[in-house]
């Protein structure tokens, strides 16, 4: 993929098959272009070479409306342009393709989903008295109550603090299990990834450098390499924990 009126690629030689159920976390410092590549696969942007299939069909030549069935979408920074009840923000998210009506089953799901992500108690608050992690709650209820095959995230615990982040986190890689989908998330915290993921998917520079389960993609010549720091690996349940020691001069 190029940017408009540039012919110098911003991603590149990029070839990734998600085929199982689970949490795929990608990783890399920033300006990889993590969030350029997600945007491709959901068909916010448009490759200007090279294809994104979903079940061997090119998601270029699926109705949107059948896209949005699938392929669910947590933005970085997901904020309502009207005020509205948190409940109703979170059932937009039920109204797909030309469905414009409320069933019974779409509150229940919403409210099930927000007593997934603990924050049923704000379900009639208006959302513009939010907080930034609360709203960013807010938006990945609305991602999950679509119930997509894949559920993609853009560094959904980006305004969390520990406790929460470790929590979605948990709840993510959980829903990717017990509903049998794919969930596809960006992370700048290599150790929650590592905990929790899967499989990690490592970027630098435009580009894929590794992919595989943590201990095969969290080392030290991997994190030295990409992310030009010095670092300590120890482990913990058979998963790897990122000690960083110093910069790389």
């Amino acid at each position: 993929y190029a940017y408009r009126n540039s012919d110098v690629p911003v991603i590149h030689d990029v070839n990734l098959t998600l085929e199982e159920p689970g949490l795929y976390c990608i990783v890399g410092p920033n300006g990889v272009r993590k969030s350029t590549m997600i945007k491709c696969i959901n068909r916010i942007l448009k490759p200007t070479t090279g294809s994104v299939l979903l079940d061997g069909t090119d998601v270029q030549h699926m109705k949107l409306r059948d896209l949005a069935d699938r392929i669910g979408y947590v933005p970085v920074k997901a904020v309502d342009v009207f005020s509205m009840p948190v409940l109703d923000s979170v059932l937009l998210g039920r109204q797909k393709g030309n469905k414009w009506k409320t069933t019974d089953r779409d509150v229940e799901i919403a409210t099930r989903v927000l007593g997934m992500m603990g924050i049923s108690d704000l379900a009639m608050r208006s959302s513009n008295q939010l907080s930034a992690g609360q709203n960013q709650k807010v938006a990945i209820c609305r991602g999950i109550v679509q119930e997509p095959e894949v559920l993609i995230l853009d560094e959904p615990t980006a305004n969390l603090d520990v406790k929460h982040q470790v929590y979605v986190t948990e709840l993510l890689r959980a829903l990717a299990i017990e509903e049998g989908m794919i969930v596809l998330m960006i992370s700048h915290d290599l150790n929650i990834a590592a905990r929790y993921a899967h499989c990690i998917i490592l970027m630098k520079d435009g580009t894929i450098e590794k992919v595989g389960t943590p201990l095969e993609v969290i080392t030290k010549e991997n994190v030295r390499d990409v992310y030009e720091v010095d670092c300590d690996i120890e482990y913990k349940d058979g998963r790897p924990h990122v000690v960083l020691d110093s910069v790389l001069s």
